[in-house]
């Protein structure tokens, strides 16, 4: 007696295709594919397959759940299932698709053959056809290739008869488990293909600290320069790579000295690898950047070897985008983040004198946008500075879309990014945000007013982020407390007004345009830079100023430097200068001076304790200044309002 007539779900791969991310296992429609190519990937519990639905196929993964179920033959290959639930991922560098099956069951044990279409001969439009039909000759050797051929002429008489495609079961057969699979592919591989195989594979997210032995095979993903150091036990060289297994599990591994020189050619981009005896520890969040709790050391005694057999590939870069109005969160915070953005300004290259070591670097800040509407400053170093920098300048007039990825967030001027070594810059990549960014910007962005993200970080820093609306106090906090700041600087944040700004007060000083160091005059003309020992035709003034800054409590002196003072005043200290210079009756310097009072700003300051005349004194000094968001400012009162309230 035939069994029930079960089929594959025509269109089945083009159906999962349309749809490569169900929202949830209830929007996935009845899925039935047949079984081809099962096999072990060589890590425990993992099974490869390709999904066929007679016209199409799709290679795939099963679920680690399903082991039991191939092991014991309910699924096995040339059998049936029914996919319940399933990811279609993007094959790097490759225009296909790959399957990942998240849920399943199996429907029928092993068919007698390969479903294949020929819609020439069958109205149903499938066809079974016997992997191989040119050696079943005979009932016997039918029986020895595992498979038992039904004529086609029956076939083709119970297709007419409407029963559609039954797909007769296998019968008086042995089915192959899995097991018995991996067995024969052991036994037919290369010696070297069979140590791979026999070698007990460890997935990513199954280490830690206190494991033994382990081996793993992973895919270097991104890799670091040498870099050298220097400290109290002498100098030595590190790099760092980025470790991916099948999973997409990463991780991060950093060799030093001999086994950084060991390792440093070996291990290359894109190819795979095995790599035993490392070691690993908890991560320092503040360096890591792939998303583990723990990160690797390889020693000189660690094992690296190629898989050679193993398909290798450089995959995309995957940016995990933060909005620029989003930044505030971030502030000063451990982790890095990818940012995307509309290049609106950039500066020329500026020569840093580094303070560890008294080098010189560069530098180039440039001004992104995005869909927010706000703008954050990007301080791109070193190589950064003098290749993409420049590139950028070059086509600043066009407003390039950059993504970065791998920024510090910083409190400079509220919100600011900085490149690190490992940071990553594409200019105008072809990416669906790119794309989606270039058209907003075209249609409304580029006529749009922006504003810059530190005027409007809000409030849920995380770990007590330095933002304009953390650490919230009235400015008789620090006159009330004379010894605030004695131990170390304390930061606060205040909202006030600049009630007085002392029109005779030294307000800048002349300085080198190269490291914005003091200059002094030279001897004959020109200026001459202790700091670059160098003599320059011309110098800038930079702001070195007093303000008295009032608010509800009392009022203080703060110190206020270049960038904050512009803020305040509105012009630039050269600028000022010339006004200073013009003598007439409306006195622009003074009027300039007086309009930059009774202005409201958010300050962020930092409070120390300063000798001056052996007697210690108090000094506040701006660190940040934005205008009042007055929608961020109500959102504020309201919270502190809720919070006083819950506490009664």
């Amino acid at each position: 007696m035939m069994m029930a007539a079960k089929t594959v779900t025509p269109g089945a791969v083009s159906i999962m295709r349309s749809n490569p991310s169900p929202d949830s296992s209830a929007d996935v429609p009845e899925i039935v594919v047949q079984v081809l190519d099962l096999k072990s990937t060589g890590s425990r519990n993992r099974f490869m397959f390709t999904a066929n639905d007679g016209k199409m196929k799709l290679k795939g993964i099963l679920p680690s759940n399903v082991e039991s179920e191939i092991l014991s033959g309910s699924i096995q290959n040339l059998g049936l299932i029914r996919i319940l639930d399933y990811t279609l991922n993007d094959i790097p560098n490759k225009s296909d698709k790959y399957l990942v099956v998240n849920k399943c069951e199996a429907i029928s044990p092993a068919l007698e053959m390969e479903i294949r279409s020929d819609a020439g001969d069958l109205d149903s439009g499938i066809l079974l056809k016997p992997k191989q039909e040119n050696e079943a000759t005979s009932d016997g050797k039918a029986k020895e290739s595992g498979m038992l051929l039904m004529p086609k002429q029956e076939v083709e008489n119970q297709a007419k008869a409407g029963a559609g495609v039954i797909l007769k079961p296998k019968q008086e057969t042995v089915a192959k488990s899995a097991a018995q699979i991996v067995h024969e592919q052991h036994r037919n591989m290369a010696p070297a293909a069979r140590l791979a195989m026999t070698r007990r594979v460890h997935p990513l997210v199954s280490l830690n600290p206190y494991q033994g032995s382990w081996t793993i095979k992973v895919w270097v993903t991104s890799k670091g320069s040498m870099r050298t150091y220097r400290n109290a036990r002498g100098e030595g060289c590190v790099f760092n790579v980025e470790l991916t297994d099948e999973d997409g599990t990463q991780i991060q591994a950093t060799m030093f000295n001999e086994a950084a020189r060991k390792f440093y050619d070996k291990l290359e981009m894109g190819k795979v690898y095995y790599i035993s005896r490392g070691t690993l520890k908890v991560a320092n969040k503040q360096f890591k950047t792939v998303q583990n709790d723990y990160e690797m050391t390889l020693n000189e005694n660690s094992e690296v070897e190629e898989a050679s057999n193993e398909a290798s590939f450089v995959p995309e870069t995957k940016f995990n985008f933060v909005p620029i109005d989003m930044l505030g969160p971030h502030v000063n915070g451990k982790e890095l983040v990818d940012v995307i953005g509309v290049v609106q300004s950039v500066s020329p290259t500026l020569s840093i004198r580094r303070k560890s070591n008294n080098d010189i670097i560069p530098k180039r800040d440039i001004t992104i946008a995005d869909e927010t509407k706000k703008t954050v400053v990007v301080s791109l170093w070193n190589e950064l500075a003098t290749t993409v920098g420049q590139e950028l300048l070059d086509s600043a007039d066009q407003s390039p879309i950059v993504a970065i990825k791998s920024l510090k967030v910083g409190d400079f001027q509220g919100v600011s990014l900085s490149t690190l070594s490992r940071s990553l810059v594409k200019v105008n990549p072809e990416t669906p945000e790119a794309k989606k960014l270039r058209s907003w910007f075209d249609s409304e962005g580029k006529d749009s007013s922006m504003d810059s993200v530190g005027s409007g970080t809000i409030a849920s820093s995380r770990n007590g982020s330095r933002s304009m609306y953390s650490d919230r106090v009235f400015l008789s906090h620090f006159t009330s407390n004379p010894s605030l700041g004695e131990d170390k600087p304390a930061f606060f944040s205040v909202r006030g007004y600049v009630s007085f700004i002392k029109p005779d007060q030294t307000m800048w000083y002349r300085a080198c345009k190269t490291c914005n160091k003091k200059v002094t005059e030279a001897i004959g003309s020109g200026y001459w830079c202790e700091g670059c020992q160098k003599n320059d035709e011309g110098c800038s003034l930079r702001y070195i100023m007093v303000v008295k800054v009032s608010d509800p409590s009392g009022e203080a002196w703060l110190s206020a430097f270049n960038e904050e003072a512009e803020h305040i005043i509105g012009c630039t200290a050269d600028e000022l200068n010339r006004l200073r210079s013009q003598e007439n009756e409306e006195n622009p310097y003074q009027l300039k001076l007086k309009q930059a009072t009774w202005v409201p700003h958010l300050f962020r300051v930092s409070v120390a304790q300063n000798e001056y005349m052996s007697e210690k004194r108090q000094r506040i000094t701006v660190r940040g200044v934005a205008p009042v968001d007055f929608a961020a400012e109500s959102r504020f009162l309201l919270e502190e309002i809720s919070k006083q309230k819950a506490s009664q």
